[in-house]
């Protein structure tokens, strides 16, 4: 068991994080909020602390109560979030408010019953049945595994090695404190047991450690070779009015992006797609952004226009949207600028 050594550890060199109660607090018999848990858990998905804190804050400041988040509308919400990505999770995160605000503005306290909630998965309702209500529950992200890999010199390339370093995991979950315990292994990955050049020297568990026994520690979680992500193409179609607005319209709810304001455009293929102009004006192309999404490449050609004013045109307000389409927006703004 790594968790004695780890909760000294963290009692001294936890992180100072806008969501979390601090050791000290939190052994004065402060509990965190659940809702601030659970706000920033969804936020952390596929994004790093520094990224989601400030909207944390501004989350927060806007909606400080479950209930207050429950009965924001949609689109405040989606405008607030844009930026951080992976926007189904913004759609949940209303949907799932809604839910708890509707039972009493309490959130389940176990695993099974935050699993039943929107947008929550396993390792998220584990995360916040530890961290928010001390269940000794299983929290496994990637630092963790990283954890588990080299401190058990775990040689099965990940993702296949996910199953075994769940259960090496489980076998170190501590019944005591294990809300701390589980924050205590995920900052030793993000500060000690990092990806590249771990600091084993000042790790407070170096010496059981298998890996830097055996000199593993940097070849640690070993991972599968991955596999080329395909390139789609698009275009998208930014118009001005005389008075500097664009014109914008909202996604389908449902899809990537969903319920997101962007311009419209062609669908996103790996085949160049069909041109799909909103309406006939003069447009010249402005050039073409690149942007990543988890599973492909974007190529988008912007096509841009100068036209007379009509329902739908906005000033333009580049952080309201997600990235792809602040790029092209940027872009194509920057190219009409340059015409005049």
């Amino acid at each position: 068991m790594i968790a004695p050594a780890l909760l000294g550890w963290y009692d001294r060199h936890a992180r100072v994080l806008p969501w979390r109660v601090a050791p000290a607090a939190r052994a004065a018999g402060v509990m965190p909020d659940p809702y601030r848990v659970w706000l920033s858990e969804i936020m952390l998905q596929q994004t790093t602390v520094a990224a989601a804190a400030p909207y944390f804050d501004r989350f927060t400041a806007l909606w400080p109560r479950v209930e207050d988040l429950a009965a924001a509308l949609d689109a405040q919400v989606m405008a607030e979030w844009a930026g951080l990505g992976y926007y189904a999770r913004a759609r949940n995160l209303l949907a799932c408010a809604r839910a708890v605000a509707a039972d009493g503005g309490r959130f389940p306290t176990s695993e099974d019953g935050l699993r039943a909630l929107p947008g929550i998965g396993p390792y998220t309702a584990a995360a916040i049945a530890a961290i928010a209500f001390d269940r000794p529950a299983v929290v496994v992200d990637g630092n963790v595994e990283r954890v588990m890999a080299r401190f058990h010199a775990e040689a099965t390339p990940l993702p296949a090695a996910k199953r075994r370093l769940t259960a090496l995991a489980a076998g170190h979950t501590p019944t005591d404190r294990p809300g701390d315990y589980a924050q205590a292994v995920m900052d030793l990955g993000a500060t000690i047991c990092t990806p590249r050049r771990p600091a084993c020297g000042i790790c407070p568990v170096m010496e059981p450690c298998a890996a830097r026994r055996e000199g593993l520690a940097e070849q640690l979680p070993a991972k599968a070779p991955k596999t080329p992500k395909p390139v789609r193409q698009g275009t998208a179609y930014l118009a001005c009015d005389p008075s500097g607005r664009i014109f914008l319209e909202r996604r389908p709810n449902r899809g990537l992006l969903g319920g997101m304001l962007g311009l419209p455009g062609t669908e996103w293929s790996e085949d160049p797609p069909a041109p799909a102009l909103p309406f006939a004006a003069d447009w010249t192309v402005a050039g073409q952004v690149r942007h990543t999404f988890t599973h492909f490449h974007l190529l988008l050609t912007v096509e841009v226009a100068r036209v007379a004013t009509a329902p739908g045109f906005v000033p333009p307000k580049p952080d309201t949207l997600p990235t792809v389409m602040r790029k092209a927006v940027l872009m194509g703004l920057d190219a009409l600028d340059n015409q005049t």
